[in-house]
């Protein structure tokens, strides 16, 4: 299966977050490339954000590298250093125990895309702004350890 038809996988917009974390990403559509092409060694998605959308919350992986190349559009990096523009053909890149938190936003009035790759093993992270973390069950939970009762699996 060397090519791929990226329409004929299913195009989703669910995410796990508790509320009110979900709101920043439902103009967040996604494809999960791996289990549809049957890849298992790593996670791949090819990723939407339409204008106004956040492709996350801002989080880093315990146990997870993380790779990000820009297909189309434009969306701004937010890491802790600053603010840096993406464009077609860039890419970043985190290691994994980096807790250099990191997310896009698509500040543009059009749509961008990317493909975003992981791997390593989920043993948990967090997120920066907010009081959220994840763990390696793939639950959400304050960054106390107590659970969010509203929140769902990781997505």
């Amino acid at each position: 299966m060397p090519k791929v038809e990226l329409e004929s996988i299913e195009q989703v917009n669910r995410t796990g977050y508790p509320s009110p974390f979900n709101e920043d990403v439902r103009g967040r559509w996604y494809r999960r490339l791996g289990p549809a092409t049957g890849l298992t060694d790593f996670g791949v998605s090819h990723v939407v954000l339409k204008p106004g959308a956040w492709s996350s919350q801002r989080h880093w992986h315990d146990g997870e590298d993380e790779f990000l190349v820009m297909l189309s559009g434009e969306a701004i990096l937010v890491e802790d250093d600053g603010r840096i523009l993406l464009r077609p053909g860039d890419i970043a890149v985190w290691p994994k125990g980096s807790t250099n938190g990191h997310h896009l936003r698509n500040e543009s009035g059009q749509d961008c895309s990317f493909v975003v790759v992981g791997g390593g093993t989920n043993t948990g992270g967090g997120y920066s702004d907010i009081d959220l973390a994840f763990t390696g069950e793939g639950s959400y939970v304050h960054k106390d350890g107590t659970p969010y009762e509203s929140a769902g699996r990781l997505k």
